[in-house]
């Protein structure tokens, strides 16, 4: 069996903030992060600043990191060229997250693109990623379903890993994306798919109304998941859920989940989440 891997999701936690933090703040945060013992940080984007301004001093704060004595990963989402282009600049970072989406609707709403557009786009990115030794993670957006009536099945789902691990994507981490996945949906994707593709690794990025995030994790968890992301508190999460409480899955919760499983990863420093922890009430006031 894989070790658990955890991908603390700052980034998702920031982005809709809607008070400004200061770079000084957020680089002292993720400094605090980087001590924990995660697999990856998922610290920034290169995207649109008129559309997400938290995410403006994305390379600043990249740059002024200091990684030295961390083994964990950082992990910035691109969703475009221009982007990729300007991340890949980066050495720090080792991962080029991409948000795709099974949903047409969910997609354009979301980056302005087709689906068809994307998956050029997303070919370009995967080229550009390897040309400099970045690994890209493929977020499968609505991969659980979708409340703007486009076509959904596990059939789907399933069709779609297809076309990714033919286009040489090795993680792809599927996303709960307005916290509507069923259990009967996350137990059979994650069985089936990672039996038939077992050079691939398969994450979970749920978001949850907070009295469903265990049976979302414990599911996923027997189904042999052994990725998952969430954010300190859940903070964070999709503006387009239809209940204001659905949010990133509690990265204490998944502690907890872990530890009773006696699973947490190699190294994980408890009381270097607990800092953290404490000091994210400065970072979110």
């Amino acid at each position: 069996m894989e070790p658990i891997k955890l991908i603390e999701c700052p980034r998702d936690a920031l982005q809709g903030y809607p008070k400004p933090i200061s770079t000084d703040v957020k680089i002292a945060y993720y400094q605090m992060l980087l001590k924990v013992g995660y697999d990856t940080l998922d610290c920034g984007s290169f995207v649109s600043t008129k559309a997400i301004p938290q995410m403006a001093d994305s390379a600043k704060v990249i740059q002024q990191l200091d990684c030295s004595q961390s083994s964990t990963k950082l992990l910035t989402i691109v969703a475009n060229l221009r982007g990729a282009t300007e991340a890949v600049k980066h050495e720090k970072i080792q991962y080029l997250g991409y948000p795709e989406s099974v949903s047409e609707n969910f997609l354009v709403r979301n980056t302005g693109k087709t689906i068809r557009e994307s998956l050029v786009i997303l070919k370009q990115i995967k080229d550009l990623a390897s040309s400099h030794q970045k690994e890209l993670v493929v977020y499968l957006s609505m991969g659980f379903g979708n409340p703007y009536g486009d076509p959904w099945s596990t059939k789907i789902i399933k069709a779609w890993v297809a076309d990714l691990a033919a286009f040489g994507i090795k993680i792809i981490s599927l996303s709960d994306t307005v916290g509507t996945a069923k259990t009967e949906d996350i137990d059979l994707l994650f069985k089936e798919l990672i039996l038939a593709y077992p050079e691939l690794e398969f994450g979970a990025h749920f978001h949850t109304h907070p009295d469903q995030w265990y049976s979302k994790i414990n599911t996923a968890y027997l189904a042999g998941c052994r990725r998952f992301d969430g954010t300190i508190k859940g903070r964070g999460g999709c503006p387009m859920a239809h209940d204001e409480l659905v949010g990133n899955i509690p990265m204490e919760k998944l502690i907890s989940f872990l530890t009773a499983q006696n699973e947490l990863p190699e190294g994980f420093d408890v009381l270097a989440f607990e800092s953290a922890f404490n000091f994210s009430h400065k970072v979110f006031f």
